[in-house]
């Protein structure tokens, strides 16, 4: 018989690292989201590094703005953007203060609360599409921009808190490029996953946008 997940709370410190570290540690972690309905318990199955200033990928390459500004701050916060005009996604922010750098949580398998995910996820299969992708992990877990900045290691009364949980092994570990990421970043071997794992979300390599025809053209 196996234990189950450690529940001791992750400390700021784990957050204050390298992104890099921190990233591949994260796989196996329980994220604790606590909503009006109930918990919902995840865990982490796959994620991305992104590395500030020197990473085209990320948000904070270009220096800080209102949007992005929870990056700018101390360790162990949550980053939530709006993407596509659509949807939510959730990142931890890591290293020292005024050091941008975060992972995006991109996969996870929920434990507990799977009524309160479905609710949200109708359209779900399966629990291991619950929250396979970060669009879908945020959506399942009800995040919003309301959570940005959250503080997750400010204890069992935060809407959003990492446990212990059961880390992966770093031969379960495998890594690779970063789902639509073009430009410098692009061959970045930079999204951890737990091997096997089947919340893991296939990989999508970057596609450029194209613009649609202007309005003369239409008319033409």
């Amino acid at each position: 018989m196996t234990d189950g997940p450690d529940r001791t709370p992750l400390a700021r410190t784990f957050f204050d690292r390298p992104v890099l570290e921190v990233a591949p540690d994260l796989l196996g972690r329980t994220l604790v989201r606590r909503t009006p309905e109930g918990p919902i318990e995840l865990r982490l199955t796959e994620v991305e590094a992104y590395a500030g200033p020197a990473d085209p990928g990320s948000h904070a390459y270009r220096g800080r703005t209102e949007r992005n500004a929870v990056m700018f701050g101390p360790p162990g916060h949550a980053y939530v953007y709006f993407t596509y005009g659509m949807w939510h996604c959730l990142n931890l922010v890591c290293g020292p203060e005024g050091s941008p750098s975060g992972v995006l949580l991109r996969a996870g398998e929920v434990l507990y609360g799977h009524e309160h995910a479905h609710e949200r996820r109708p359209k779900a299969r399966n629990h291991h599409e619950l929250a396979k992708g970060p669009a879908r992990l945020a959506t399942a877990l009800g995040v919003d921009r309301r959570l940005d900045g959250t503080d997750v290691c400010a204890g069992p009364q935060a809407p959003l808190e990492i446990l212990t949980g059961c880390p992966a092994r770093p031969e379960q570990v495998l890594s690779g490029p970063r789902t639509g990421v073009g430009g410098e970043g692009a061959t970045h071997p930079w999204r951890f996953w737990i091997e096997g794992e089947r919340s893991v979300s296939p990989y999508r390599a970057h596609t450029p946008r194209r613009r649609g025809p202007t309005r003369r053209q239409v008319e033409t």
